[in-house]
């Protein structure tokens, strides 16, 4: 039933596969089937003007649009852009480490062969830095690998 209803379609099926596609695109999260339904639905377009064609088959069909999958992948990543962050007025937003820069602590462990521990807000920091005793007061210089860079303040 289903390889006769596909038969009856014909050049048809790249359209309805296009549409399956770009339905899947709203129902999953990200943006793939995107450009995989607009291949599709170019090839299927391609196919009801070329259908006269001799060498039009399917193997040319399905290399038609792997090519025009991959072109429209490239040119959605393209239009689309990758956003740096850059664009947004909390650069800093899911970077912690990084939003303590500049913030001052007491030492909770001292620091010894440049690795201690400072207590910001109810968390326990790695800190590395001159050696220092417990309860010095240091400044954070940088965030390195989860890590605080702290200095004497």
């Amino acid at each position: 039933m289903l390889t006769q209803t596909l038969a009856d379609l014909g050049e048809w099926n790249w359209i309805v596969l296009g549409g399956i596609l770009l339905v899947l695109e709203i129902l999953v999260p990200g943006v793939f089937l995107l450009w995989i339904g607009i291949a599709a639905i170019l090839t299927g377009a391609l196919s009801l003007q070329l259908l006269w064609l001799g060498v039009w088959g399917w193997q040319v069909q399905v290399l038609v649009f792997l090519a025009l999958s991959l072109v429209s992948a490239y040119i959605g990543t393209r239009v689309m852009g990758k956003s740096d962050g850059s664009d947004t007025d909390e650069p800093l937003l899911n970077r912690r480490a990084e939003q303590l820069v500049g913030r001052t602590a007491t030492l909770e462990e001292p620091i010894v062969n440049g690795r201690g521990r400072i207590r910001l807000g109810d968390t326990l920091w790695r800190v590395s830095g001159p050696d220092l005793p417990a309860g010095a007061h240091v400044r954070v210089k940088t965030a390195q690998n989860g890590q605080l860079v702290v200095e004497a303040a």
